[in-house]
Formats: C-alpha cells, sequence, structure tokens
C-alpha cells in the first residue's frame, strides 16, 4: 500500500478558516479571523504546527503511517497497536506542546483523543458507521483541527434536561438532507480558528428514555454551518511581544457555540436518537484514556516552562541559594515528574482498545485526571510565595525603556542579581502573563476544570474502579485482613503458630 500525505501545511490550514464563518466579538461580526488582532497570531502558531508536519527536522517525529488506512498522519491522529507506538504517539504530542510552550491547550491533536479510535470502532455507530469511518479518514488524512463542546450552558441546572429545549442542543426535525439542530453548548476553546466542531452530550448526562431522545445527539458541525454563531469572550492576545509573550500568541479565545436552525448534514451524524449510545460513546472509543495522555503530556511540558522560569525568576532576585526557594524550585520540578510519570505508566502499561489497538490504562488515566486538576493552584502558590512582588514591579510597558530620561534610571534601579534591567524586566513580564495577566487568570481556571468538576472527576473514578472491580478487589483485601482473626485472637497463618507466646497478640 502507497502511503499518501495530504497533510495540510501552514498556509493550507490559514486558508481553510477564510470560509464565511459567524465570529462575534465584541457586538460585530469577525471578517477574517486569519487576520483580525484577536485571534491572527493563535492561528499563526497553530499553522506553525502544521507546517512541522513538513518540516525534516520534525517530521519523522510528529508523523507516521497507518498501516490499515495507508494514510500519513500525526502519530497520534491514528490508533496505536503497541506500548511502542504510544511512546511514539507521546513524543509528537509534547514536540507540537513545546511549540506552544505547554499554553496551547486545546492543539489539533486534542481531538484525535477520540477521533484516532473513530476508524477501527465504527461499527459502534450501527447505522452511522460508514459516517465514522469517512471522518476518520478525512480527520487523519489532512490533520483536521476539531473542537470540542459537551457541556450545557448552566442557566438552569434543576430543571431536566429534557425541559430545557429552549437552551440545550437538541433535533428540531428531521430532512431529507439531514437534521435540523438548535441549542447552545460551551465551552468551544479555540472554535474560532478550527474547521469544524464534535458536539456531544457529556458522558454522565441524565438523558431520561421516552422524554430527551431529542437530545440524544453525536454530530460534526463545519465551522462555515450558516446556522452556526460562534460568540467568543474578552481576548487576551492583543497585547505586544513584549509585555505579553504568551497571551500575544496563544489566547485560545473560548467561545459558546450556538446553534440556530442549523442544518446538520446525514453523513456528520454519529448518533441520533439513541441514548444508550449518545453517552456510552465516551467508555467505547477509549476516550478519557486517551486525552487524559494528550492533556498530561501537555502539562508536563507547561510545567517543564514553568520550573525554569521559577529557577531563573529567584537568580534573577538573588534568592536561589535560599533553603526554602530551593526547595520551592525543587518542589515544582517534581510536579513536573509526577505528570510525566505518570504519562510513562499509562503508555508502558496499556490495555486493549478496538480492533486490535491498545489504549492507555483507565486506572492511570483517572489518576492524572484528578491530579493534573489541583496542580496549577500549587503553581501559583509556589510562584506567589516565592517570587513575592518581583513580577509587579516592572515598568508598565517596554515603551518605558525607549525613554531616553527613563532608561538611565531603569537600567540602574532594575537590574537584576545576574542580569541587566531589560533582561530582568523581560524575565518577569514572562512570569505575570503566565500567572496574573487575564490571559494567566484563564489558564489557573482552564487547568482546575479542564477535565470537569472536582466531583464528577472522583464519582467517575469511583464507577470506573466499581465496574472493573478494582474496588471488589480492595474491598475483598480488607475481609482478607479481618479473617486472620477474631475475637479470640489469631484464626491463621503464622502468628497461629505461636499464638499464647510474648508479643503473639493471641489469647
Amino acid at each position: 500500500m502507497t502511503a499518501t500525505n495530504d497533510l495540510m501545511t501552514g498556509d493550507a490550514y490559514l486558508e481553510s478558516l477564510r470560509d464565511g464563518r459567524q465570529v462575534y466579538l465584541n457586538g460585530e461580526r469577525v471578517k477574517d479571523v486569519t487576520t483580525h488582532p484577536a485571534f491572527r497570531n493563535s492561528a499563526l502558531s497553530v499553522a506553525r504546527l502544521y507546517d512541522a508536519l513538513h518540516d525534516p527536522a520534525t517530521a519523522d517525529v510528529l508523523t507516521g503511517v497507518d498501516a490499515d488506512t495507508g494514510i500519513r498522519t500525526h502519530k497520534f491522529f491514528k490508533p496505536s497497536r503497541s506500548a511502542a507506538e504510544l511512546v511514539e504517539a507521546r513524543e509528537a504530542i509534547a514536540t507540537w506542546a513545546r511549540m506552544g510552550y505547554g499554553f496551547l491547550g486545546r492543539t489539533p491533536e486534542y481531538k484525535a483523543s477520540f477521533m484516532a479510535g473513530l476508524g477501527v470502532n465504527a461499527d459502534y455507530y450501527g447505522p452511522y458507521a460508514a459516517n465514522a469511518t469517512a471522518w476518520y479518514r478525512e480527520f487523519a488524512s489532512k490533520a483536521l483541527y476539531l473542537n470540542h463542546v459537551i457541556i450545557n450552558p448552566p442557566v438552569d441546572r434543576k430543571q431536566a434536561i429534557h425541559d430545557m429545549e429552549d437552551v440545550f442542543v437538541h433535533a428540531v426535525r428531521e430532512t431529507d438532507a439531514g437534521v435540523v439542530v438548535s441549542g447552545a453548548k460551551m465551552l468551544a476553546t479555540g472554535s474560532a480558528i478550527t474547521n469544524a466542531g464534535f458536539v456531544a452530550p457529556v458522558g454522565s448526562a441524565a438523558l431520561a428514555p421516552g422524554k430527551a431522545e431529542a437530545f440524544a445527539l453525536v454530530f460534526f458541525v463545519r465551522m462555515d454551518n450558516p446556522g452556526v454563531k460562534l460568540v467568543c469572550r474578552t481576548p487576551y492576545g492583543q497585547g505586544d511581544a513584549f509585555d505579553y509573550p504568551l497571551s500575544s500568541r496563544f489566547d485560545e479565545n473560548d467561545s459558546v457555540l450556538l446553534l440556530d436552525e442549523a442544518l446538520i448534514p446525514w453523513e456528520d451524524v454519529l448518533v441520533h436518537r439513541d441514548i444508550p449510545r449518545a453517552t456510552g460513546f465516551y467508555a467505547t472509543s477509549g476516550f478519557p484514556n486517551l486525552y487524559n495522555f494528550q492533556s498530561g503530556t501537555r502539562l508536563s511540558v507547561k510545567l517543564e516552562l514553568m520550573a525554569g522560569l521559577l529557577s531563573r525568576g529567584t537568580k534573577a532576585n538573588g534568592t536561589d541559594e535560599f533553603r526554602g526557594v530551593q526547595a520551592a524550585v525543587g518542589e515544582l520540578i517534581t510536579m513536573r515528574d509526577m505528570v510525566w510519570a505518570l504519562t510513562s505508566a499509562m503508555a508502558y502499561d496499556p490495555e486493549p482498545g478496538s480492533g486490535g489497538t491498545v489504549v492507555p490504562r483507565l486506572e492511570h488515566a483517572s489518576a492524572m485526571r484528578m491530579y493534573n486538576a489541583q496542580v496549577w493552584d500549587r503553581v501559583h502558590e509556589l510562584f506567589e510565595t516565592t517570587l513575592g512582588g518581583a513580577p509587579l514591579a516592572v515598568p508598565s510597558s517596554g515603551r518605558d525603556l525607549a525613554n531616553p530620561e527613563l532608561r538611565p534610571l531603569i537600567d540602574r534601579f532594575y537590574r537584576g542579581s545576574d542580569s541587566s534591567a531589560v533582561d530582568r524586566i523581560k524575565l518577569l513580564k514572562l512570569v505575570w502573563d503566565a500567572i496574573g495577566t487575564e490571559f494567566g487568570g484563564r489558564h489557573e481556571l482552564y487547568e482546575r476544570n479542564y477535565s470537569g468538576n472536582g466531583e464528577q472527576v472522583r464519582l467517575d473514578a469511583l464507577r470506573w474502579a466499581t465496574r472493573r472491580g478494582s474496588l471488589a478487589r480492595y474491598e475483598a483485601m480488607v475481609q482478607d485482613c479481618l479473617d486472620d482473626y477474631d475475637i479470640d485472637g489469631w484464626r491463621r497463618g503464622p502468628w497461629l503458630d505461636r499464638a499464647g507466646l510474648p508479643g503473639s497478640g493471641g489469647n
């Protein structure tokens, strides 16, 4: 089988965004997201990822051929059939993540966590199996950039889903061409610069049989669909490079996806009016296993940057030889190593997936899911207690450095222990953009809620352990321990043989 390579280049990706999509910001429709200042640099940052697929320096690390289809694609976009292939996929994820210093969260390979297994798991979708196969081929061959919306807006959580037809995504009617859909979903991170959206109920959605079939929908929606509007949050990416080195390049604008009588062609539907399939696909597809693998790898890279930043910041402050400060840097390094070690466990100790594939073990993914949600709070605390007010003690902008009256004073009073004033200010501006700006605050909220609310994360861990028999094994261990003894003393084991001797515990 001759391998094909139809992967988008950076230019092809940018051109794919010029499709008349309806993106709204500050009361106006954005004419072209590739040129608008709120989206331009983020789009260019993603275009850089696509160019890396073709760069001889990175192409072999990033891409491989799906043996079943002959498609050359990003190594995480195709299903893995061994632990070794999962390790290669992790390196491809990390290579892309380092190009955004870990601050691009929903890069194109994120949705590969679901799409990579779509073709080998096509039969699950019953009458829409052919759609699953076709979408996998289109996704993998071009490395399409998909967004992901599964959460209902928090309008009135007391109401049953089927009582929220005026807000929640549901089928309005069917036509020969497809299903007409209305409703809203959140949070469509990066959607303004993606090719299509994946829309589904959340896995824990309580869809009542006989009442909520209209809400049991899983489908793809292309961003140029006339019935789609994206209402964006305040952009954080319009500052200059020196003062906002992260947000000016990597602000993935979050938006609410509005569907207003949007016609979804039948070929873009995976589930329609089928409640068990609408929520059950999560477990069957391996998505929980794989998205935590991607997010953990990306977070490891982000923590690499933060560990380096904290270390450089303490050196600039002249506190790097203080014992407590060194302990803080060491703790952050260990946090990075913990997350990376969990991705290693996920790769080297996988479980069987569909069609002869392997996916990261769910127990490891569950541990990653809970640990990752707690990491960023501690990162903030370490920076805020170790660097103190240093990130605030900087000039208002790089333009102050160009003022001939101020510059000599800045050079004198803002210098670092190991660096010039310019280098110290530049470093601390980077620190502040990571933890203190609106962009930094958004990342704190993002990491905390990335995998869902904290209770659901823990409830899912319990549910998975119950289904897989892990909890039963743990309880059986308790019973083993209880069976060793009773009120009269030891009942079995070596302790029984020595009962009555000093220290034996027997009666």
